[in-house]
């Protein structure tokens, strides 16, 4: 896997950094809230059978959604090559490319961004809005920090590498066959299932 990176921040998520990211991220406790949150998005679906998930990481989301839909067809595009390394360990379509590069002719039931839109160039959001939209035959779903207006924040020390804003408001702005279905929030002192203060949001293709 040999490009010239888009910006600064797909070379962030590229390198050891995205590596160490990809060890973390492996928690039995993340898995049982990630069943609990998805389950209450897919039942307010109808016939999601194939799912695409944009910066699908080590897989976590696809563990939580194969326990919920058993026969599911998943699909993931991931940027950092560690990741790439573990999600094909679960046998599932991996595209280890940029988001902002890739493309397909196939398209998803749904098509899914957990914590990623947060760490994307902001000038770049808008390609992405595009992907996420394009590819789905049907539903969206945004799980990410929220924020009302765009604010960018300190991550983990470092610098342009995490932002909040409300990106389902600006997908709905974007796409005017878009519809809002459903939103909720998980928040980090929930006694069963906590998660770290993050907002997820349906959409719908009307």
């Amino acid at each position: 896997f040999l490009k010239k990176f888009n910006n600064s921040q797909e070379k962030f998520w590229y390198s050891k950094f995205g590596d160490d990211y990809t060890t973390r991220n492996n928690s039995p406790d993340l898995l049982a809230a990630s069943i609990y949150m998805f389950s209450k998005i897919i039942n307010c679906t109808y016939g999601v059978k194939s799912i695409l998930e944009i910066g699908a990481n080590r897989g976590i989301n696809y563990d939580a959604f194969k326990q919920i839909i058993p026969e599911l067809n998943f699909s993931g595009i991931e940027i950092n090559r560690k990741a790439v390394n573990e999600l094909r360990k679960k046998k599932i379509e991996v595209f280890h490319d940029s988001v902002l590069d890739f493309k397909s002719k196939k398209k998803w039931d749904l098509t899914l961004s957990r914590g990623v839109l947060i760490h994307i160039n902001p000038k770049s959001l808008d390609l992405c809005y595009e992907k996420l939209y394009e590819y789905s035959k049907r539903y969206i779903v945004i799980c990410e920090y929220y924020n009302p207006s765009p604010l960018e924040l300190d991550y983990r020390g470092y610098k342009k590498k995490l932002f909040k804003r409300d990106f389902a408001g600006e997908m709905l702005d974007k796409f005017s066959d878009l519809k809002l279905v459903n939103y909720g929030f998980c928040y980090k002192r929930d006694s069963n299932f906590p998660q770290d203060d993050i907002n997820w949001f349906l959409l719908e293709k009307c």
